[in-house]
């Protein structure tokens, strides 16, 4: 039994993970490979069934994942991000929750024949617009960080709402069909559990910080401290009030998110690690312990019920909520659509459904399969069209632009030569406003102020940052930036200029390699050889490879002292050439070198070359005609 119990639990990872994996590889929602893998895993295959595999203890199991995810979704809140769009989310959080729950439990009574009870708790679970499932659709998606700021807040605060709001609804007709005034005593209740949590929340959260500002707790516990008071938090608030925990450690999340706090950076990596392999295995669970019997209450109520769900009540809901805002037409047609439901609306609906079953409430038996319905298409739906309806709607920003950290003559000069003759997205930053006087006479987008700064954090939008060199006089500092945005922009396109080769041999001398970035370039590509190149004339050269002028034309013309610098490629996405050398540039790419300025002697001579070159290559093509047909003869 233990034995199958490991595989049972190793299976699930794996399978969360790989998805997780193709997902990214086939540039896909991973959500969808999630529901594809638990339903080929268990009802199809019959591989596993977690609910008699690991027993009684998977609904506390999953409620506790559920409560990690809800608070990592809530320390990755901003408030500066809420500044931005905070008529819009007020409304999508308050209005909108309401008039989306009438609308769905109005469905649910007109379209779907459930009985007025059910269709209120099945319009109270749809309330929740899953974290789980918005932010890996986001970070596919690439929006824009305001309208990704709707989605993003709506779905982690609606999550805890949704449930606290589907707890009221269900303790109402239970308590108040078991004896009078039981509705009153659950509003009272209600009330009393939302005050706690958002004490035990937002006090715990604040100890935290003030804890870890004070060097209380030493680097290596910060995270583990915090993941246990996580878990504390969410029973306790859970033993006053079912589901309150919810709330209470998302109010946790989004406090201490918003704390200036000592090595958070650090804690939100580890948390996004953790809440990846948690969304992933959750996802798994789930779709693989669900019963096919489920699916035989079904029937064309159900059908148009999802219809009028996603088609209709969603769309009207937000279009009435988000009147009279600051809300582009873009954005709220947008955020009209895109609604999927995951693990919360799921488990909440497992754990309420046998209960108004034994009650004897009139179309309980389909709430389970009816919420698994839309949590599939909504899911499918959302996830295969984000993308493109951002794009058509241009709410998205393309990752193709260069974010450039220090301004000296060179970088300003490579910044000109990329924005102004190759139209390539360009930010210069610098905390010297003289010395990024010339990029901004030149047209070049330039940004001032200190780039590690929380300011500039702020300001800075990443989904358009292909990738990043750090050219300042200091390497060290060089190394550190590369440290800070590798975390965002993936390590293979954080560069920094390299160090010379003396101070490389040297240990003590040199910052640790692990603690770098790509090394760009050439090795003799150092901030002061630039600076001499810059003032000796050198200059940026384009050159565009075709079929009659490939790479190995372009190596031999060029000056041997020129520096690749990066390869542009046909749909304007830049990447700069690492020191090691990179994958060999294609037929249509354009590079981007820089090299001693050139002579007329200089050209005449590569124009005599490149002619002998093709008069040998029309040679030997010739030669090679007469020989097949001698043979043919």
């Amino acid at each position: 039994m233990e034995h199958h119990l490991s595989l049972l639990l190793i299976s699930i990872i794996a399978l969360g993970v790989f998805s997780q994996w193709i997902a990214w590889w086939l540039r896909m929602p991973a959500i969808v490979l999630f529901l594809v893998s638990g339903v080929v895993a268990g009802p199809v295959l019959g591989w596993m069934h977690p609910s008699e595999d690991i027993g009684p203890v998977l609904s506390p199991i999953v409620g506790l994942a559920v409560a990690v995810i809800l608070f990592e979704g809530g320390l990755s809140l901003r408030l500066h991000e809420f500044k931005e769009a905070a008529s819009g989310v007020r409304r999508l959080v308050t209005l909108g929750s309401m008039l989306a729950w009438g609308l769905y439990s109005t469905a649910a009574y007109l379209v779907g024949a459930l009985s007025l009870p059910v269709s209120l708790l099945f319009g109270a679970i749809l309330v929740v617009t899953g974290p789980t499932v918005i932010i890996p659709m986001l970070r596919q998606a690439g929006l824009n960080r305001r309208t990704a700021s709707y989605l993003k807040w709506e779905g982690i605060i609606n999550d805890p709402i949704g449930a606290l709001l589907a707890v009221l609804v269900f303790q109402y007709f239970v308590l108040s069909g078991a004896y009078p005034g039981g509705g009153a005593q659950v509003f009272f209740e209600l009330g009393l559990a939302i005050l706690i949590s958002l004490a035990l929340g937002g006090g715990v959260a604040w100890l935290l910080g003030w804890a870890f500002n004070h060097i209380w707790v030493p680097e290596y516990l910060k995270a583990p401290l915090t993941i246990a008071c996580v878990l504390v938090i969410y029973g306790l608030a859970s033993e006053i009030f079912a589901e309150a925990g919810l709330l209470a450690v998302t109010v946790m999340g989004m406090v201490l998110g918003n704390m200036n706090v000592a090595g958070m950076a650090e804690l939100r990596r580890f948390k996004e690690y953790v809440t990846i392999l948690l969304v992933s295995s959750v996802f798994i669970v789930l779709t693989a312990d669900l019963d096919p019997k489920v699916l035989r209450h079904l029937d064309w109520h159900a059908a148009a019920l999802v219809a009028v769900v996603l088609f209709v009540a969603r769309p009207v809901a937000v279009f009435l909520a988000t009147m009279f805002t600051d809300m582009e037409w873009r954005d709220r047609l947008l955020v009209g659509w895109i609604a999927p439901r995951g693990i919360v609306a799921a488990a909440v609906a497992g754990v309420f459904a046998p209960t108004l079953i034994q009650a004897g409430y009139g179309g309980a038996q389909q709430l389970l399969p009816l919420i698994f319905a839309i949590v599939f298409a909504s899911v499918i739906l959302h996830g295969f069209s984000l993308g493109r309806i951002a794009r058509w709607l241009r709410l998205s920003v393309e990752p193709n632009g260069v974010l450039i950290v220090g301004a000296s003559p060179w970088s300003t000069e490579l910044a000109r030569a990329l924005s102004n003759e190759l139209h390539v997205q360009v930010l210069l930053v610098d905390s010297s406003w003289h010395r990024l006087r010339t990029a901004r006479l030149a047209g070049v987008r330039v940004l001032y102020g200190e780039v590690l700064s929380e300011t500039i954090q702020q300001s800075l939008e990443l989904n358009e940052i292909a990738c990043m060199l750090a050219a300042t006089s200091n390497d060290a500092y060089n190394a550190l930036v590369c440290s800070h945005f590798s975390n965002s922009l993936e390590h293979d396109r954080v560069f920094q200029l390299p160090m010379y080769a003396a101070d490389e041999n040297n240990d003590s001398k040199v910052v640790a390699r692990p603690l770098r970035g790509r090394p760009a370039f050439d090795e003799s590509a150092q901030y002061e050889e630039l600076w001499r190149h810059h003032f000796q004339n050198w200059q940026f050269y384009k050159t565009k490879l075709t079929e009659n002028y490939g790479y190995d034309d372009l190596k031999r013309d060029r000056s041997p002292e020129a520096i690749p610098i990066a390869v542009l490629h046909d749909d304007k996405t830049l990447l700069l050439s690492p020191a090691a050398g990179g994958a060999r540039p294609d037929i249509g790419d354009t590079i981007i070198y820089y090299a001693p300025k050139r002579t007329d002697e200089d050209r005449r001579r590569a124009r005599a070359e490149r002619a002998e070159a093709a008069s040998i290559r029309s040679a030997a093509g010739n030669g090679a005609s007469e020989e097949s047909d001698k043979e043919s003869s």
